[in-house]
């Protein structure tokens, strides 16, 4: 259960700058707006979400540190939990030609607004507790920046389903070291509700079993 950076969140410090001016604009109306999922998150202003998520490409580049460690390939089976548009699945299908990827989205909209190579293999579910999958049926399951926004309780459920459908998994969660580090991510996060020590985190995997790779994010990834 080691802790793996594929490098998703070395940004430029232009990028930084932004997220710090925004910092103040994150009022509750705009958290309200986020939690639709919708286009106001997706493709609206910044301040309520990505401000036009649009593909770029930038997965692949991440994506070569992953295949190369999950020894992914053609008969690979893989899934994307939180898959927004399908970016993540459409990078890795052009990298690994005929391996099967798989996505679950829990909002429709990014789904209905998705790339045309890979709309067809996100399902919709009502949460990610309702994901259902025979033991090990994956190869490698992925889930970045996908289930601190749910309760305690129902993170605890997804973590175990995690570890049961997957034969490797990596998930991407927040954490933080100090108190200001645990205010800034608060203030910056639309819709982040779990954020623990990492000690925390730690302690929690051993309790659930759970094997598998993550990332600690929290306000020094974003920069804040």
């Amino acid at each position: 259960m080691p802790h793996f950076d594929y490098g998703y969140f070395k940004a430029n410090k232009k990028v930084y700058n932004i997220r710090k001016k925004l910092l103040s604009s994150r009022t509750i109306k705009k958290k309200i707006l986020a939690n639709n999922f919708d286009y106001d998150f997706y493709d609206g202003d910044r301040e309520n979400g990505y401000g036009g998520f649009k593909y770029d490409g930038r997965w692949k580049k991440f994506l070569i540190k992953i295949i190369k460690k999950y020894k992914l390939n053609k008969n690979s089976r893989v899934l994307d939990i939180s898959a927004k548009k399908g970016f993540f699945m459409h990078d890795l299908t052009l990298l690994v030609p005929g391996i099967k990827v798989y996505g679950v989205e829990d909002h429709k909209y990014p789904i209905i607004t998705s790339m045309k190579s890979v709309k067809g293999n996100i399902k919709f579910v009502k949460s990610y507790c309702d994901i259902d999958y025979k033991a090990d049926f994956f190869d490698f399951v992925h889930a970045h920046n996908a289930i601190y926004r749910y309760s305690f309780k129902d993170l605890i459920k997804i973590i175990k389903i995690i570890s049961k459908i997957s034969k490797k998994a990596h998930i991407t969660i927040p954490a933080y070291n100090n108190n200001k580090e645990r205010l800034k991510f608060l203030d910056w996060s639309l819709h982040g509700t779990i954020l623990f020590k990492k000690k925390e985190w730690r302690q929690l995997f051993k309790e659930l079993g759970y094997d598998g790779d993550y990332y600690f994010s929290g306000a020094k990834s974003f920069g804040l």
